[in-house]
């Protein structure tokens, strides 16, 4: 079941760049496959500001380091590209073992597909007429395209054979049953509802049961015992419906798919998976993490400490954060104000607003100086961040308007959405390459 074939980025490096593209500062066009050739260094402030860039060497970490959770715990990953939506990284995905790209949206669907993506899990459902005779026809041109999605209702079913019928397509639409929980967003409110929906696809001859899927993310609450009580009773309640689905027959296909695992607490979702099931046909178990590749300086780098704590097998060497956004000081209002040039344009503030850690003057050949505790970005306005700065400290008197100063975002999805292009730079922040992103 591999996909580990190079995906089609040859258009991404031909297209021209030109004067204006956020992260650069470019006085003529530019083919992005000659951006190396620039000699372009961030803290020599060689780019625009502010740019997002991604470290190289932590990229690569997550990427290895991913997989390897995996393989420890016999599971497959399709990562939620929605995360980054950015062809390059979902190659670096696949050549690194991903089963698939997991998406949101039929428009994420038919990008995936446009630079090659062979196998999509749609962790939603199908609504619009449109929209599923767009991704049908796509079925129907392209037979090794394999793709999934999602329903919770046996109107769904019906809405959703319909189309099926409709559109004239030789192959059953593949779905998995969406579990969920009183309180949550969607999926069936019980395992009764749940297996109504099973029986309903395995009786239409426009649709076939690939398996049960669920998402235990939105079980992260402040008390974090009761979130992990809870989360090993959802994945058990999967498990079960599974199982009980099998004992009727109701699945189709050579593998049933079993399907969880956010960014916060997949190992939960890997142990809960290997239960030995004796069912009719090989179980393929799947992650849907997709925050790893970049990690972040926030949320998930609390969530994954918390991980390592009650997981022995997981490597002491972390996820790294490999996303950050770069800004300059541009004005000194105050003695401990600084005021930097990016805001809810440029990084994430859904979660926590972005963590100042380093600073650098260019020009200077000795390396970036980490920024004191206590320094703390305390809001921002579209483009700009309030940088606040500890009384007692010498960096009230050293940083200068036009210092630059790095900043660690918590939730990476809404950074990658705000940047249709981030350079890729090594540990000197040397400016390797970009990625495009397609929101």
């Amino acid at each position: 079941m591999s996909t580990a074939h190079t995906l089609n980025l040859d258009s991404l490096q031909q297209q021209v760049l030109l004067p204006g593209t956020k992260g650069l500062a470019l006085k003529s066009a530019l083919q992005q496959q000659d951006i190396p050739k620039q000699n372009w260094n961030v803290l020599n402030a060689d780019t625009s500001f502010p740019v997002a860039v991604l470290k190289q060497t932590a990229l690569q970490h997550n990427l290895a380091w991913m997989k390897q959770f995996c393989t420890r715990m016999q599971v497959v990953l399709a990562p939620h590209g929605k995360t980054t939506m950015s062809p390059q990284l979902f190659d670096m995905q696949l050549q690194n073992g991903a089963w698939g790209i997991t998406l949101a949206t039929v428009n994420q669907t038919l990008i995936a597909h446009r630079f090659g993506v062979k196998r999509v899990l749609l962790a939603n459902q199908l609504i619009s007429r449109s929209d599923t005779q767009a991704v049908l026809a796509l079925m129907q041109a392209d037979p090794s395209f394999e793709f999934f999605a999602l329903t919770d209702s046996l109107d769904g079913v019906e809405r959703i054979a319909t189309q099926v019928q409709q559109s004239g397509i030789t192959r059953r639409l593949p779905l998995l049953v969406e579990l969920g929980f009183a309180g949550g967003r969607t999926g069936c409110r019980s395992q009764a509802d749940a297996l109504a929906v099973a029986r309903a696809i395995h009786q239409s001859p426009y649709l076939q049961l690939a398996g049960i899927e669920g998402y235990e993310g939105l079980l992260v609450g402040k008390h974090r015992d009761q979130d992990l009580l809870a989360v090993r009773a959802f994945i058990n309640d999967l498990v079960a419906l599974t199982q009980q689905a099998d004992a009727e027959g109701l699945f189709g296909g050579e593998h049933i798919l079993l399907s969880a695992g956010g960014s916060a607490y997949f190992d939960l979702v890997g142990r809960g998976f290997e239960t030995k099931l004796q069912l009719s046909r090989p179980v393929t178990a799947i992650l849907r993490s997709g925050c790893y590749i970049t990690h972040d300086h926030g949320f998930y780098h609390h969530l994954l400490h918390e991980m390592q704590a009650r997981e022995s097998t997981v490597d002491e060497d972390n996820l790294r954060p490999a996303l950050e956004v770069w800004s300059m000081v541009q004005s000194r209002p105050e003695p401990d104000l600084a005021i930097l040039t990016m805001g809810k344009r440029d990084a994430s503030y859904d979660i926590d607003l972005p963590f100042p850690v380093q600073t650098h003057r260019p020009g200077k050949t000795s390396a970036s100086i980490d920024l004191p505790a206590g320094c703390k970005i305390e809001k921002m306005n579209d483009q700009h961040a309030y940088l606040r700065l500890p009384k007692d400290s010498a960096i009230c008197e050293t940083l200068q308007v036009g210092d630059l100063v790095a900043c660690g975002i918590s939730h990476p999805c809404t950074t990658f959405d705000k940047w249709p292009l981030i350079l890729v730079v090594d540990d000197e922040y040397q400016v390797q390459s970009a990625i495009n992103t397609f929101f």
